[in-house]
């Protein structure tokens, strides 16, 4: 049963990612030359676009950061109540672990800067 609920929470916040992909790019697309006052607020909106689909990219990444590492620390933590001997293995793991997920979070946070500065 958690697998199930963990599948589908992955696949909800796949899909939230995708579509917040897709609102960055497509609020990048510009109208003709002609109305050019349209164009500007058609800017605007996409900067607002833009802003919104970084915020949504950088929180759902913390998030997720933030639930693995929580699972993390509390199996390590039972691993370690189990078998105390080999805790500073289960510890430096963990510790490991916990670098490979915040360098995910840090990954988030540079797509985010760029879809800010560059898209």
């Amino acid at each position: 049963m958690k697998k199930n609920r963990l599948t589908i929470l992955m696949s909800v916040m796949a899909f939230i990612l995708v579509f917040t992909c897709v609102l960055a790019i497509s609020g990048n697309v510009s109208v003709s030359a002609a109305e050019e006052s349209a164009a500007e607020a058609v800017e605007a909106d996409s900067t607002g676009d833009k802003a919104m689909a970084a915020g949504i990219v950088v929180g759902l990444a913390a998030a997720a950061g933030a639930i693995g590492m929580g699972i993390a620390v509390a199996k390590s933590t039972e691993s370690m109540a189990r078998q105390p001997e080999i805790a500073g293995k289960i510890n430096s793991t963990m510790m490991l672990g916990m670098v490979f997920i915040e360098t995910a979070i840090i990954y988030a946070l540079v797509i985010a800067i760029l879809i800010i500065f560059v898209l």
